[in-house]
């Protein structure tokens, strides 16, 4: 037999996650933008990782043409921005539901000091947006040999 923890507020705490979603579920179909489904604004998810010489940021932007996406880096900022266009091919009558979001985005990203801001790069593969950030040469880590004295 096992011991299990009573935590007395989990239960209260993941009623209120309920109510909050029902709030804003129906807040949100009740006063948003009728005339375009899903026409409100989202945030793409990205994963920020550093290898030894870059930083390097991946956005999933399925759906998006490339030529919508302005990418700037200014004053250690990185701005990530574009939309994501309802498909008009489908008449309104027609739809049974929709679940993806449309709109713009907008994403902005301190970077370190050690960043090479005009090295920059940016690939699109797969509905993936890659930037990979170099680091300046004195940013990157180094390895010292010791040198030991002959005897």
């Amino acid at each position: 037999m096992s011991i299990t923890r009573w935590e007395p507020f989990r239960d209260l705490v993941v009623t209120q996650d309920r109510f909050n979603q029902l709030f804003n579920d129906t807040f949100a179909r009740a006063y948003g933008d009728q005339q375009e489904p899903a026409q409100h604004a989202w945030v793409p998810p990205v994963d920020i990782y550093e290898t030894g010489d870059s930083l390097v940021l991946k956005a999933e932007l399925p759906g998006i043409n490339p030529d919508d996406v302005e990418i700037r880096v200014e004053d250690n900022t990185l701005y990530l921005k574009g939309e994501r266009k309802f498909e008009k091919e489908v008449k309104e009558a027609g739809l049974h539901r929709v679940e993806r979001s449309y709109g713009t985005f907008m994403r902005s990203f301190s970077l370190p000091n050690t960043i090479d801001s005009d090295k920059v790069k940016a690939e699109y593969e797969n509905g993936i947006l890659t930037l990979t950030m170099p680091k300046r040469e004195e940013a990157k880590p180094r390895t010292i040999k010791i040198n030991v004295p002959k005897a």
